[in-house]
């Protein structure tokens, strides 16, 4: 067994900070855009998926991995989207265990009003607290830490 790195205080208090600010931008994101919309960002991030998908359909198992969910969470997801009439299901005519996602027209109306809130969202809680340059250089390190995990 090798030797644990153990992190120094810049190390500690970067991590730890990545670890708040993601959660609370999330966090913040998520209970503007439910109180505007009904919607979670979980919700909006299943909808942009669908929507820039061809024929705004996906199979179930490649949505999951879409937007970093485990099939037991996007089924779940899917049901509260379909109940709100923005997802159908349809049957996979080449897999028959298979389902696709399909957005329908009551959730493309939805996704788009729910992206005006969105995007406002995002600005007053990421884009506005950091400058130009900031912004650059938090693009390019996650990024690169986005690619190196990537599979």
């Amino acid at each position: 067994m090798t030797e644990t790195k153990w992190l120094d205080a810049d190390e500690s208090q970067a991590w730890r900070s990545y670890i708040e600010a993601t959660i609370r931008v999330q966090n913040a994101c998520t209970t503007a855009l439910q109180a505007a919309t009904g919607l979670t960002l979980d919700d909006y991030g299943i909808l942009v998926a669908l929507s820039e998908a061809p024929e705004h359909r996906v199979r179930m198992s490649e949505l999951a991995d879409m937007v970093f969910a485990s099939p037991s969470r996007l089924t779940y997801r899917i049901d509260r989207l379909v109940k709100m009439g923005y997802i159908c299901r349809s049957a996979c005519p080449e897999d028959g265990r298979s389902s696709y996602a399909v957005l329908t027209p009551a959730g493309v109306e939805g996704l788009e009003a729910a992206s005006h809130h969105h995007v406002a969202n995002v600005r007053e809680f990421l884009l506005d607290v950091v400058t130009p340059a900031e912004l650059a250089a938090l693009g390019i390190t996650l990024e690169k830490v986005a690619n190196a995990l990537r599979p």
